[in-house]
C-alpha cells in the first residue's frame, strides 16, 4: 500500500476526501481576493512594534502570560471605545479569530452536536465546526420579496426551532455578502435556542454609520458571545489575533479546551502595540469604506447587481459564468474571490489605484461576461 493510501486509511471517515481551505495565493500586480487591508502598518507603528518585541526577546526563554492579563485589558478599552462597557474579564484571545471559534466549538460543540449557520456565510463555519466532530446544519437566508441575501426574524427563528442546534453562527457584516443583521435577529434567535449564539462581526469596523453591534446585547445574555479580529480594519492579518467578548462563565470554558500558553509573548506585544495606536491604525478604514462605496456605484453603473455592503469588500452579480470571469480577471492582472456562488464574485476594497485597476478590467469584460440576472 503506498503512503497517502496508509494515511488515508488512518485518517477519521468523515474528513476523507475532503479538501483543506485555502483561497489561492498567486503573485498578481492586483490582490483583492482575502479581504486583508491593502495598507502596510504605518512606519511609526511598526517602528514601535519592533522596539517593543526587542524589550521582550531576552524573556523568550520564559512562558508567556497564560491569561494575556494586558491584552485582555487592552482589548476591553478598546470595544468599550464604542459607547459599550466591556471588561476584562469578559475578553478572550486567540491566534487569529479561527482559533477562538475553534475553541468555542472544542467547548460547546463535538460529537452528537449540532452547529447552525445561515448559507452563504463564513466558509470557516462549518469547516471549524466538522473537524470538532460537531454535525453542521446548512441554514438558508433568503426572503421572499426582500433580497436574496437577507436574513429577517422570522426565517431564523423558525430554522432554530426546526433544528434546535448547540451552536448558532451569525455573521454580521455577513462574509461574503456584506450583509449586516438587525439586532432584532440576534435577539430572536437568542430567544429561540437554549445554546451557544456566536455574532462573528470581523468586519464590524467598516460598517455604515447606525448599523448596531450585539455587543449592545451582551448585558444578561450569558449564553451570546461576539466575535472579532484585528486581521482586517487593523491591518494585522499578518500578526494573528482574533477576539471575543462574552460572559465570564464562556471563557471559564474555554480555557478547558485552548493548550497552554497558546498566545506568544511576541504575538501579545504585537497586538497591544497596534492597540496603543488604535486611532493611527484605522486611519485607513474611512479610505476602505469610500472605495467599496465607489465599487458599488461603478458596478450599478455597469449594469451588474453588487450587494450594498457593510464590509471591506463588495458582492457582485450578474455574471453568466463567475469562474470564467474571475479567470479573465486574473489574466489581467486583477485577483478577486470565487465564493462558488453561481454569478456571483466578491472583491474586497483596495487602494483607489488597485479599485480603479480592477473597475477597468472588470468594465472591458461586461460586454462579453454579463448577462445572467442577479
Amino acid at each position: 500500500m503506498d503512503p497517502r493510501a496508509q494515511v488515508e486509511s488512518l485518517l477519521r471517515p468523515d474528513l476523507r476526501g475532503r479538501t483543506a481551505y485555502g483561497a489561492p495565493q498567486l503573485e498578481v500586480p492586483v490582490a483583492l481576493n482575502t479581504n486583508e487591508s491593502s495598507y502596510p502598518v504605518p512606519e511609526v507603528v511598526a517602528s514601535a512594534m519592533a522596539r517593543a518585541v526587542a524589550q521582550v526577546a531576552r524573556d523568550l526563554n520564559r512562558y508567556p502570560d497564560r491569561e494575556f492579563t494586558a491584552l485582555r485589558a487592552d482589548l476591553a478599552a478598546y470595544l468599550s471605545r464604542g459607547g459599550v462597557s466591556v471588561a476584562p474579564e469578559q475578553v478572550w484571545a486567540g491566534n487569529g479569530s479561527n482559533e477562538v471559534l475553534l475553541h468555542l466549538l472544542q467547548a460547546f460543540g463535538g460529537p452528537g452536536r449540532t452547529a447552525l449557520g445561515f448559507t452563504p456565510a463564513y466558509s470557516m463555519h462549518p469547516v471549524i465546526t466538522t473537524t470538532t466532530g460537531t454535525t453542521w446544519v446548512d441554514g438558508m437566508r433568503g426572503v421572499p420579496g426582500a433580497g436574496r441575501f437577507d436574513l429577517d426574524v422570522a426565517t431564523a427563528r423558525a430554522q432554530v426551532r426546526e433544528h434546535r442546534p448547540d451552536v448558532v453562527f451569525l455573521c454580521s457584516p455577513n462574509n461574503p455578502t456584506g450583509t449586516a443583521l438587525g439586532l432584532d435577529v440576534v435577539e430572536a434567535v437568542y430567544e429561540a435556542t437554549t445554546g451557544l449564539v456566536v455574532v462573528d462581526e470581523a468586519y464590524a469596523e467598516f460598517a455604515r454609520p447606525g448599523t448596531p453591534s450585539a455587543l449592545t446585547l451582551l448585558p444578561g445574555r450569558p449564553r451570546l458571545v461576539v466575535t472579532r479580529t484585528m486581521s482586517k480594519a487593523f491591518a494585522l492579518a499578518g500578526g494573528r489575533l482574533g477576539y471575543l467578548a462574552g460572559d465570564p462563565a464562556v471563557l471559564d470554558a474555554l480555557r478547558l479546551v485552548r493548550m497552554p500558553y497558546h498566545l506568544s509573548t511576541p504575538t501579545q506585544t504585537l497586538a497591544r502595540t497596534a492597540l496603543a495606536h488604535a486611532d493611527l491604525m484605522l486611519e485607513t478604514v474611512g479610505v476602505v469604506k469610500d472605495q467599496r462605496d465607489r465599487i458599488v456605484a461603478e458596478l450599478t453603473a455597469m449594469g451588474l447587481s453588487p450587494v450594498p455592503s457593510d464590509a471591506n469588500f463588495v458582492l457582485f452579480g450578474g455574471l453568466a459564468d463567475a469562474h470564467a470571469t474571475w479567470e479573465a480577471l486574473l489574466e489581467r492582472g486583477v485577483l478577486v474571490r470565487d465564493v462558488g456562488i453561481p454569478h456571483y464574485l466578491r472583491v474586497t476594497a483596495g487602494t483607489p489605484t488597485e479599485t480603479t485597476a480592477f473597475l477597468d478590467a472588470l468594465a472591458a469584460l461586461v460586454p462579453t461576461h454579463a448577462g445572467a440576472a442577479p
